[in-house]
């Protein structure tokens, strides 16, 4: 399971060090791609499996399903760290997250999402605000 929350910044080349408590779970390549929010996601291939699979039985003639496909699947990129645990990430994932670069990388669980800093921190703040509503309505899910 990936959780926590991680402050890094992108250097020069556009590389991004994933953290180390991340690595091992993930293995030795990875997909990431154009998330939800505005955010960057990184799948492990075990789990980018069974999205893909999922996404194969939407209907074609699913225009949103068409839709989503085409922009989640064309946006993705296998990724192997580097040495030093670091990932080059696209220009067009960079700019579809306004990465500029400072980023947070956190964990929700079956997957990792990529946020530039202050949306990622825009996003908490105002997620904060709403903790406890959104839990009252989540109740039959979490306990």
């Amino acid at each position: 399971m990936f959780m926590g929350e991680y402050r890094h910044s992108l250097d020069s080349k556009n590389r991004l060090i994933i953290p180390s408590r991340f690595r091992e779970e993930l293995g030795g390549t990875f997909v990431v791609t154009r998330y939800l929010e505005g955010c960057l996601t990184i799948y492990t291939n075990e789990q980018w499996k069974k999205i893909t699979e999922k996404l194969s039985a939407i209907p074609m003639t699913n225009k949103a399903g068409r839709q989503f496909s085409r922009i989640f699947l064309s946006k993705a990129v296998e990724c192997e760290p580097d040495g030093q645990g670091r990932i080059q990430l696209p220009a067009a994932l960079i700019q579809s997250a306004e990465i500029i670069k400072k980023c947070v990388v956190i964990g929700t669980g079956d997957h990792i999402e990529i946020w530039a800093e202050e949306r990622w921190d825009e996003y908490n703040r105002m997620s904060e605000e709403s903790f406890e509503d959104a839990a009252e309505t989540l109740t039959e899910f979490l306990i």
